[in-house]
């Protein structure tokens, strides 16, 4: 997942008694079976239950492990469901949900993919991203990542990782009624990016290749392919298409033949070969079909399994290791559990607990953020996060425009607006006109357009689209 990349694996404290629990026999089937499947899934799951703090964390103050809600979601367990000692009140996800919103997270210097992480975390867990709190909004945050000057990309184009992983959030962490909540506009110009930075053997890496053709002929690695093409995918992308299919072979060419492993950058491993499975599987693309059975009858779901701990539930990172590894053991139970990079929650076991939580008013006299997108029509996107101070539970669609003149991250987003108080129509955007028919129109959360009228009503955590035409 985003991460830091001088360092591959994130240094992680595994449980030493899991040692002690011997491997499973290899399935007697060259394909893994359903029911091989779901004790992989109930023992990953316990496992991945295992590694919950006593407070209930997952994450925070020395701990990394929050990427186990994307797993838990594809394996069917929700996130509010996993509490220490059945202490409900210490559940995973209301721990979570007050991490994100503290003003300290994510740290001090953060980073694109930090909220990208979050987003797609916060989803899986049933948080919605846009509405964590009255002061976190994990979408407008990733827009605050913008880059104007070279569109499509999110932080330092020279991390790709970050537009990578943009993608998979604003994509992936759909609104809670499943539907895409960012416009189409912004997903054409991030996908024709993530496009442009495929490599000539069909795969990708962390870093940005475009406009580099040496870069571009280098090689591809396992781990940012899956993360690519799944990014595609999660963007309306077919897996038919010819860069997914591209892709796709490329996955192919790195299967070894004895165990159905991929053969990455950083050698034969559980976590590689969850990245590219989680990319197949949100390509609708089977990883047990018959052009992922290697000569010798193994797929790559035969790779994760084999590399479990039964009962306890752990994979090795490594076949040679001698214990679990938690950051594998989530990559694998993920893949297997057939997930992408982030899956819809599951409805919760607990009595009285919602499918979902998210703010529901603005908080009068809170600092809030909002996600902004501008379209003139003409191919000029802007995308910003707009800060303000509400004065009320909502806003309206002139306050919000009024407020990113001044104080839009990144700057620019909205330079001038037309009429500048009162009520009615928007006419003018940056200095662009209503002209006919071509007029200035708004969608919330994806909604259809209609006309941009000032008195709109702006709800905490909407995500807002503005396009000029008819």
């Amino acid at each position: 997942m985003p991460r830091p990349r001088t360092s591959r694996r994130l240094t992680l404290v595994t449980p030493a008694a899991l040692a002690a629990f011997a491997l499973t026999a290899l399935p007697a089937f060259a394909t893994s079976t359903p029911a091989q499947i779901a004790t992989s899934k109930t023992n990953g799951v316990a496992y991945l239950k295992s590694l919950q703090a006593a407070n209930g964390a997952y994450a925070g103050s020395g701990l990394s492990n929050e990427w186990a809600f994307s797993a838990f979601a594809a394996a069917g367990t929700a996130v509010v469901d996993v509490a220490p000692g059945g202490d409900t009140t210490k559940n995973a996800r209301t721990v979570y949900r007050n991490l994100l919103s503290t003003a300290a997270w994510p740290s001090a210097s953060p980073v694109v993919t930090d909220y990208e992480r979050g987003a797609l975390n916060a989803y899986a867990a049933g948080i919605d991203p846009a509405r964590v709190s009255a002061s976190r909004n994990l979408v407008a945050d990733i827009y605050a990542y913008w880059q104007t000057a070279e569109a499509g990309y999110f932080g330092p184009s020279a991390n790709f990782n970050g537009t990578v992983f943009a993608a998979l959030a604003l994509g992936g962490a759909k609104t809670q009624a499943g539907t895409a909540r960012v416009p189409q506009a912004l997903t054409a110009s991030t996908v024709a990016r993530l496009r442009a930075n495929q490599h000539n053997d069909g795969g990708w890496t962390y870093q940005k290749v475009e406009g580099d053709p040496t870069a571009v002929n280098s090689a591809g690695d396992v781990d940012m392919t899956g993360a690519a093409m799944a990014a595609l995918c999660v963007s309306g992308v077919p897996g038919t298409d010819a860069d997914v299919v591209q892709a796709k072979n490329f996955l192919k060419g790195k299967l070894a033949a004895a165990s159905g492993a991929f053969n990455s950058l950083y050698g034969v491993n559980t976590s590689s070969n969850g990245w590219a499975i989680a990319g197949l599987n949100a390509c609708g693309i089977n990883p047990q079909s018959a052009e992922f059975t290697t000569i010798n009858g193994k797929t790559p779901v035969d790779f994760l399994i084999a590399n479990q701990y039964n009962p306890a539930g752990g994979f090795k990172y490594k076949p040679a290791d001698t214990s679990a590894s938690a950051y594998a053991s989530i990559d694998a139970l993920r893949a297997v559990a057939g997930g992408g990079f982030t899956s819809a929650p599951p409805a919760p076991v607990t009595p009285g607990a919602p499918q979902w939580v998210a703010q529901s008013a603005f908080t009068p006299g809170a600092a809030a953020r909002l996600a902004l997108s501008v379209d003139d029509g003409a191919g000029n996107l802007k995308v910003c996060a707009v800060s303000f101070t509400p004065t009320g539970a909502t806003t309206t669609l002139g306050d919000v425009l009024a407020a990113a003149t001044g104080s839009a991250a990144p700057s620019g987003c909205v330079t001038s607006v037309a009429p500048s108080s009162g009520t009615g129509a928007v006419t003018s955007v940056n200095g662009k006109a209503n002209s006919g028919s071509s007029t200035w129109k708004v969608s919330v959360d994806g909604s259809s357009f209609a006309g941009a009228l000032r008195e709109k009503t702006i709800n905490v955590g909407d995500t807002i689209a503005l396009r000029w035409g008819v």
